[in-house]
């Protein structure tokens, strides 16, 4: 492999215009592909096959008003309470918002706040008109008895004295007629009066449903409004958003404040903010510091960008055809960036390097992209492989967002080792300064400097930061282990969910709809539960009404649950919608437990009342979405590091070093998701890291923070131990081989894993309040995996080992190809290969 990288390096070289000319193409095909077919990017984590998605299917069938997605606008007075102005001004925005082509309908807070509070004063009335009529009924029931048993008894009396029953009818017949016409009447007057309670039964059953129900809130401060979509709320277009934003913004006029919930205000249109920047400004200046001119630092950053551009723009190509969420190209974003800065700076610097050695400088960009490249490829190819195998639990959004994100970080090495050799082609000695020029020839041109440089890499590996851990191994790999040990406790605490408004920033509008929503009504109204009845075929009206009751009564006797209400029935009877309020938020562990609950009462509900439920709605879905995260980590995590194994084993050709890789990602991990929940779901620092209100943790950060710090965390390992191999395999000790391969690439590495800190810190701020936590995540776990893991624990145990670290059983050796990451065969001499000297044999001559 390194032979066929050396023989790219130097085509690159020869080649600079047609390999920058083929770049140029691909970003304008890509660029135009951007923007003739991207589509609309949304936070829809639905799962195909679950219970949400198949009752979400059913409403679209057979209720169809019911099945788009709804949210919340929350009005507050400015005054102590609406005036008549404020309340029609609200009302006349809902109306307007009816008339939008999106819009369903909505729900007008104060027509149905008095709908319910005259209800119990109607409910009374009605029962009193009830007793009246029943009354009555009782009298003429009376009556009618009466005339009866009169008209009996002078029937009796007639017959008696002889008379002819012809006689008898023709006296009686009229008083008969009326008496019956009587008992007609009564009969209709009961009838209606049964038909009369029943509904006020229902009338009170519906009143005792909505107990504890509000959209006005009790001070008159507030009033809550919904509002109806024809389609999913991750299907609205920004310009939808923002033209509903601006109609409940015009009650400004009367006084009155309109908050809309998240779903409606969140904006996940832009993908940089100035946070990103920031980090992209320390990269740059990281690199700046380690190259010594504009033009080297700029070099991995144009890299980079030239790696983004068509990554993150074959992503948005494809989000007109693929569903695809908003985390997505943020992902893609954050890893092109830094691996592509890294990938090409491990280039550049080995070029560098060697230029100031006095090397050729189109050898030496041969010889880097063979040897430094060489680590690149198979670095890069473990982070595709745990990025693309985010396919494995089967969760469409996490397919989409893993295999966007390794197709940019495939990019990336690409673009490392094709458009770097040609860039640097055309700077030439422009990437060095003219002072360290001069330094470098002065130093060449002294006699016996090689010895010098050989004492001098000597002494910087016995008394470097490698020297100190070698020189203390047990302490170090002790001290490590602990320090990582006590950071990972908060993890046994990891709870997860999907994000709500709760966890936004406190000046953000979603927060403060939150807040208003929670202080007047209850914080249970931002996420409502929805729940689908399958109700018995042939059910009358009055039939399926009880039923709906009767299955609201169980569902509002659920542990944590404020209110149930039956919503809407269809045309047939057959399909009942439902909204169940918890007494939480969506995201709060009693919610989840809520869920859990109504899911295993359905046995009951059918028992009792014959009707089959079911969950959806966006509470119902996160729910589902966090439950099937959680178990797909253990099997997503042995594929990854199974497969890593492998790769590690080809490059490394050993048994102790895949394993020491895999077990200090291991400790990495932990450590991760212990800061990760101190911080976010304890709110430790929270004011550092602008956590103003903690909560459970993003449900697919463990999952994506698996994938990529694995895969970036072998980077390291494979630039680290590369170098030790190297110096072993050109016959240093194996203790020696540690020292001083960690100190040839500590440098390197310390550039990089600051630059990748860097670039993902500035997610930690992030505009998008989804991808801060996985910022974080990402930058920490990078942080310690770097500096604790690779360049600690990892040369401790390696220095321990000896040479069993580079032990491998020879019938593996025998089977196993030699991939040559270390580039050994570009540095064997022409003398040792008999017959034809190859390209790289021969410039290793020189």
């Amino acid at each position: 492999m390194a032979l066929l990288l050396y023989r790219l390096g130097k085509f690159s070289y020869r080649h600079r215009w047609l390999v920058i000319s083929l770049w140029l193409a691909v970003m304008v095909a890509v660029g135009g592909a951007a923007t003739a077919f991207h589509g609309t990017l949304s936070n829809n984590f639905q799962i195909p096959g679950t219970e949400t998605q198949q009752m979400a299917d059913k409403l679209k069938t057979e209720l169809p008003s019911s099945s788009g997605g709804s949210a919340s606008v929350v009005f507050e007075a400015n005054d102590a309470q609406f005036s008549q102005a404020g309340k029609d001004a609200v009302s006349a925005a809902l109306t307007k918002l009816e008339t939008l082509p999106d819009v369903q309908g909505t729900v007008d807070p104060f027509a149905t706040q008095a709908q319910l509070e005259t209800a119990a004063t109607d409910l009374a009335a009605g029962k009193e008109q009830s007793a009246a009529g029943k009354a009555q009924l009782e009298t003429a029931a009376a009556e009618i008895a009466a005339g009866k048993a009169q008209l009996d008894a002078a029937e009796q009396q007639m017959a008696a004295a002889g008379m002819p029953a012809a006689a008898i009818e023709a006296r009686l017949g009229q008083q008969k007629a009326a008496l019956a016409e009587g008992q007609a009447k009564l009969d209709a007057g009961t009838k209606e009066l049964e038909a009369g309670e029943a509904k006020l039964a229902l009338g009170a059953r519906q009143l005792e449903a909505s107990q504890g129900l509000r959209f006005v809130s009790e001070d008159g401060k507030a009033a809550i409004a919904q509002v109806q979509f024809k389609t999913s709320i991750n299907g609205l277009n920004p310009e939808v958003r923002q033209e509903v934003q601006d109609i409940v913004k015009e009650v400004s006029a009367a006084n009155v404040t309109a908050l809309p919930s998240k779903e409606i205000s969140e904006d996940i249109s832009e993908l940089f903010g100035t946070a990103e920047l920031i980090g992209i400004a320390v990269a740059a200046l990281v690199l700046i510091i380690m190259l010594g001119t504009l033009i080297a630092a700029g070099l991995p950053l144009l890299m980079a960008v030239v790696g983004v551009a068509v990554g993150v723009g074959g992503t948005f190509a494809l989000s007109g055809a693929v569903d695809m969420s908003s985390i997505s190209p943020m992902l893609a974003l954050m890893l092109g960036l830094a691996v592509g800065i890294d990938y090409s700076l491990f280039i550049v610097n080995r070029h560098r390097g060697q230029l100031l050695s006095g090397m050729d400088p189109e050898e030496s960009v041969a010889l880097a992209t063979g040897t430094s490249g060489n680590a690149v490829l198979f670095a890069g190819l473990t982070v595709i492989i745990a990025l693309a195998a985010l396919v494995v639990p089967g969760l469409p959004f996490l397919a989409v967002m893993g295999l966007s994100a390794a197709a940019t970080v495939a990019v990336a090495v690409v673009v490392a080792l094709t458009l770097t050799p040609a860039v640097l082609s055309l700077i030439g000695r422009k990437l060095i300064s003219k002072r360290a020029w001069a330094k470098a020839e002065r130093h060449n041109a002294a006699p016996g400097h090689e010895t010098e440089d050989r004492a001098k890499d000597e002494y910087r590996s016995s008394h470097g930061w490698g020297g100190i851990v070698t020189k203390h191994p047990w302490l170090a790999l002790l001290a490590g282990v602990v320090l990582l040990g006590v950071v990972a406790l908060p993890a046994s605490q990891l709870r997860l969910a999907l994000p709500d408004a709760s966890s936004e920033p406190v000046a953000s509008q979603a927060f403060k709809a939150y807040d208003v929503t929670k202080r007047s009504f209850g914080e249970g109204m931002t996420g409502p539960i929805i729940v689908v009845g399958d109700l018995p075929e042939g059910l009358s009206e009055a039939e399926a009404q009880a039923a709906q009751f009767d299955v609201a009564d169980i569902l509002r006797e659920t542990e944590n649950v404020t209110a149930a209400v039956p919503l809407a029935l269809s045309e047939d009877r057959r399909t009942a919608v439902f909204q169940v309020i918890p007494n939480e938020g969506p995201a709060s562990a009693s919610t989840v437990q809520v869920v859990s609950e109504l899911r295993a009462e359905k046995g009951q509900i059918k028992d009792t009342t014959g009707v089959s439920i079911g969950l959806t709605g966006q509470t119902a879905g996160n729910v589902d979405v966090s439950t099937k995260l959680g178990d797909a980590l253990p099997p997503y995590l042995a594929i990854v590091v199974g497969l890593s194994l492998i790769l590690l084993l080809l490059v490394f050709r050993s048994i102790w070093v895949p394993l020491l890789a895999t077990g200090g990602f291991l400790l990495s991990l932990a450590a991760a998701f212990g800061a990760v929940v101190a911080v976010y779901q304890w709110g430790w620092l929270g004011a550092i890291f602008g956590v103003e209100n903690p909560g459970a943790v993003l449900s697919f950060l463990p999952i994506i923070l698996i994938g990529v710090l694995f895969g970036l965390a072998m980077d390291y390992q494979v630039f680290i131990a590369s170098g030790m191999r190297e110096s072993y395999m050109h016959g240093e000790s194996a203790k020696r081989a540690v020292r001083s391969g960690f100190s040839h690439a500590a440098a390197v590495v310390t550039a990089a894993a600051i630059i990748m800190v860097s670039v993902f810190s500035g997610f930690i701020f992030s505009h998008l309040n989804m991808v801060r936590p996985l910022g974080f995540a990402m930058a920490f776990g990078v942080l310690i995996d770097a500096f604790v893991v690779r360049m600690t624990i990892v040369p401790a145990v390696m220095y321990l080992l000896g040479e069993k670290a580079w032990w491998l059983p020879r019938w593996l050796d025998r089977i196993l190809p030699d991939v040559d990451v270390e580039g050994a065969k570009l540095r064997k001499p022409a003398a040792a290969v008999p017959g034809p000297v190859s390209e790289p044999e021969e410039a290793a001559a020189r």
